[in-house]
């Protein structure tokens, strides 16, 4: 049976985070003589002379509207690479605890891992870009912490099999991290809703996607009350900028827009795969429940250059594992779309 105690450093566990100023007053005031702020405001339109609310409560409360999980399960941080860091400073001890991704995934769970002097243990997926359940459950020791899941993944833009992530949910005793950057765009429903199901599921979603705000830098975690009061603990104290909080509050209130921009999204990302099948330098289309598609071609070092110099860029994804000759070609507006069909077409014709 999961328990958090169990997996958490004795150095976090001992930890006494800092208090600021702002976490130790509650209540309404009109004179704030108690955090050395300029009080004599911002040389700015907008004032920005006051420290940040260090917990985010107003956004958190207007994603919790949103997601249906309240506000106590819920972390904001700069972009999700502040939670993916803070779960390694957090639960894995340098050089003794070990995690588990499975490639080709997003690479920040190995860069953090490095940085933080923690082994990854890779469990490629197979070749229909799937979870392999013996490898991982081979590959689990006393020491593994964290098991990390891309769903839909990046770079190969599939959902990964629902009931396979949940029998590792049921049976592994660290934490299971479901990042799911890309779920605005999938057919498959959130892990959010399961948070009162499993207690060591950690669920990563972002704004940079589909929220079209990867400008401001604002990632989510959602987990136990437990999980997110050891994050609050880690994080700095004020991690998100009163700017940021301002926007985010406003873009949040946009929900008809984002909805509309995911069905259009969705739409163009079906029209070029139609578009992209007829052409002679593809040879495979991956199915997609994401913002992009990962193309096999016949040439993908050439196609790239081929774009590039027609000032056109697209993720070369080439030389990863299991995605030898492929490229990773994110869905554009209709007309960046039809440039790149285009393009795409005079290189076949050169061919």
């Amino acid at each position: 049976m999961f328990n958090l105690q169990n997996i958490l450093r004795k150095n976090i566990k001992d930890l006494v985070p800092y208090s600021s100023a702002r976490d130790e007053f509650k209540g309404e005031a009109s004179v704030f003589l108690d955090a050395n702020e300029n009080s004599f405001g911002s040389p700015l339109d907008v004032n920005y002379n006051r420290y940040p609310d260090p917990l985010q409560f107003k956004v958190k409360q207007r994603l919790a509207e949103i997601k249906g999980v309240p506000p106590g399960n819920i972390f904001l941080g700069n972009g999700s690479d502040e939670a993916i860091d803070i779960l390694f400073r957090a639960f894995c001890r340098p050089g003794t605890d070990n995690v588990i991704t499975v490639p080709p995934t997003y690479g920040m769970y190995e860069v953090s891992a490095n940085i933080n002097d923690v082994e990854v243990r890779k469990i490629n997926l197979t070749p229909d870009y799937q979870l392999d359940m013996e490898g991982i459950a081979e590959a689990i020791d006393e020491h593994t912490k964290i098991i990390f899941i891309c769903s839909p993944n990046n770079p190969t833009g599939n959902s990964i099999n629902r009931t396979d992530i949940e029998t590792i949910l049921a049976n592994f005793e660290g934490l299971v991290v479901i990042d799911e950057a890309y779920i605005n765009y999938s057919r498959q429903k959130t892990f959010v809703q399961e948070l009162t199901e499993y207690g060591n599921l950690v669920v990563l979603q972002t704004l940079s996607k589909a929220w079209g705000l990867a400008g401001l830098r604002l990632g989510m975690a959602f987990a136990s009350e437990e999980i997110i009061g050891v994050f609050n603990k880690v994080k700095p104290p004020y991690n998100i900028n009163e700017a940021s909080q301002q926007i985010a509050l406003e873009a949040l209130q946009n929900v008809e827009q984002i909805n509309d921009w995911i069905k259009l999204t969705v739409s163009e990302r079906e029209k070029m795969r139609d578009e992209l099948g007829k052409l002679e330098a593809v040879l495979k289309i991956y199915p997609s429940d994401t913002n992009f598609i990962l193309v096999k071609t016949i040439d993908a070092n050439g196609i790239y250059e081929h774009l590039v110099n027609n000032g056109i860029i697209v993720r070369n994804r080439s030389k990863v594992e299991l995605c030898e000759g492929a490229l990773r070609i994110t869905v554009g507006t209709p007309e960046e779309n039809k440039t790149l069909i285009t393009n795409l077409k005079n290189f076949s014709a050169k061919k």
